[in-house]
């Protein structure tokens, strides 16, 4: 039997009283001190959460650039230095091999490029393999010497500001900078998957410094630690995609919906021959967003039917109780025919035949109004 892997703030993690489970082959905290009460405290205060397990892989060279080009969907050559950028990895048929976010650091040659923890030794396999072409492009998996912690909830501005950095105050959305907490050097980008106001914080260092401090000074603002328990909630309600779940090599952008990541007029890249090819004919899925119109809560695998005749039209990918919303809630593919927003559906609930209807993401609305994370990072 493999030991599952462990992240560099464990020893936090046991001393907090986590339930660790098994996430990808890694010891990770699911809950502290309980999933609604950690959800409740990022929507509200300002939750702490240990994304160390996802893979962090530097991409540098004179021709980095070129081939992040070559290997993504989005338009690499718009991503100025301390920036960051959502993006796919896809195969040649268009498929998406890992959804990544892409960070220009400050010399134009040089990007950090996080991917997520399932796919991390997929995708730094098949960016290995891709990069032969290019001799002025090396690739170096940064994740087991830099840590990766999340800082989310409204709370947040107020505990940055007691770091002492003015850069770190004046941060836009999906901008970066550096600072340092003790004797740890971070990089800090307002990125995050819980669409509240967040910060990220990639640790050269102590990691342990980083979380223990962030934890201290944020205890007059209420924060907790938070587990992947309350991050699936969050990142649920925005309708942000979960690897493996939602998106996999078998689904395409278009189908996923996020086609503004895709850059058809950046030039050739790998998948869009594919890509361009389902755009012209038309999707035969798509994936949508529903809440239920009765108690009940979707789940996984759980059919989805055509609200007249019952029949299947697909299948649940996500679902959960939004706490906030009281409903349930999900995303899932369905055929073309039945993606309209305020289209009537089913959701097949252990034999039992639930109304729903097709809503606009995201479920929760309010960070749109207070400048929350906007566009997604990756979920783990």
């Amino acid at each position: 039997m493999i030991p599952m892997r462990q992240t560099p703030l464990i020893d936090q993690h046991r001393a907090a009283g986590a339930k660790l489970v098994d996430f990808a082959g890694w010891e990770m905290p699911i809950q502290y001190s309980g999933v609604v009460d950690e959800y409740q405290t990022v929507r509200t205060k300002a939750g702490l959460f240990d994304v160390s397990h996802m893979g962090r892989i530097a991409v540098t060279g004179s021709s980095a650039g070129e081939f992040l080009q070559a290997v993504t969907t989005n338009d690499v050559a718009a991503l100025r230095p301390w920036r960051a950028q959502y993006s796919m990895v896809c195969n040649h048929q268009g498929g998406i091999k890992d959804d990544v976010f892409l960070y220009g650091m400050a010399d134009p040659n040089e990007y950090l490029l996080c991917v997520n923890a399932s796919n991390r030794e997929k995708i730094l396999s098949w960016l290995l393999e891709q990069s032969r072409t290019f001799p002025n492009c090396r690739i170096h998996d940064r994740s087991a010497e830099m840590a990766q912690i999340a800082l989310q909830g409204p709370a947040t501005r107020e505990i940055a500001a007691t770091l002492g950095s003015s850069t770190l105050e004046g941060l836009k959305l999906r901008e970066a900078t550096t600072i340092n907490i003790g004797d740890a050097h971070c990089i800090v980008a307002r990125t995050g998957y819980t669409g509240e106001f967040g910060y990220e914080f990639y640790v050269s260092g102590s990691p342990a410094t980083v979380w223990d401090a962030l934890l201290e000074r944020g205890r007059p603002f209420g924060i907790k630690p938070a587990g992947l328990g309350a991050r699936d909630i969050l990142r649920l309600e925005m309708g942000y995609l979960l690897y493996g779940n939602d998106i996999d090599e078998e689904t395409t952008p278009l189908e996923a919906g996020v086609e503004w990541a895709v850059s058809f007029t950046k030039g050739a890249f790998i998948g869009r021959e594919a890509l361009s090819s389902q755009k012209q004919t038309g999707l035969r899925r798509r994936l949508v967003a529903f809440e239920l119109l009765e108690k009940g809560v979707p789940r996984h695998g759980f059919k989805i039917l055509d609200a007249g005749s019952c029949k299947p039209i697909g299948e649940v990918t996500s679902g959960n109780l939004s706490p906030i919303l009281q409903k349930g809630i999900g995303l899932g593919y369905v055929d073309s025919a039945s993606v309209d927003p305020g289209t009537s559906i089913a959701i097949d609930i252990r034999g039992k035949t639930l109304p729903a209807t097709v809503v606009k993401p995201p479920f929760y609305k309010k960070p749109l109004r207070r400048e929350g994370s906007g566009v997604p990072n990756n979920g783990g």
